[in-house]
């Protein structure tokens, strides 16, 4: 019976999936990471963002968990405020207190995209924007 108790922990545990992906604002001080994580197979994707600007403040927040896509945009407004969207969702975040909040209705003006957080060939990436005539920038995984 043992033995069977611990296949069935090891498979689940083999079933679940933990990544992220990050947009380097400044260096090694000031970044936004976008992290997915799923128990099991079947299960949800929890989704969360950390928002780091160190030495001042680094915090992680909850995104509202999804059962499919896991794609969240980044969008600028102005400096040291960001705007991601995932899915109708909207929250903005900001820099100087690692600030977090949903937005109660979509927000007119998001500002200038500047990248996705995406599920690329079995990882979690972030790729830039492209701009005027350059191609896309894909951002390694951050962990795994």
């Amino acid at each position: 019976m043992r033995t069977v108790i611990l296949a069935a922990i090891g498979l689940l545990l083999a079933g679940c999936e933990s990544d992220g992906a990050s947009y380097v604002i400044s260096g090694n001080t000031q970044a936004l990471t976008v992290t997915r994580h799923k128990a099991y197979p079947g299960a949800p994707w929890e989704l969360g963002v950390v928002i780091r600007n160190d030495p001042v403040c680094q915090r992680k927040h909850h995104l509202k968990d999804v059962a499919g896509s896991t794609t969240v945009e980044l969008y600028q407004p102005s400096s040291g405020a960001w705007i991601l969207r995932q899915g109708k969702r909207w929250y903005v975040t900001e820099l100087k207190s690692c600030g977090f909040e949903q937005f109660k209705e979509e927000p007119q003006q998001p500002g200038d995209l500047i990248g996705t957080f995406l599920p690329r060939k079995g990882r979690f990436v972030f790729e830039a924007e492209a701009k005027d005539g350059e191609p896309a920038k894909v951002a390694p995984a951050a962990g795994g």
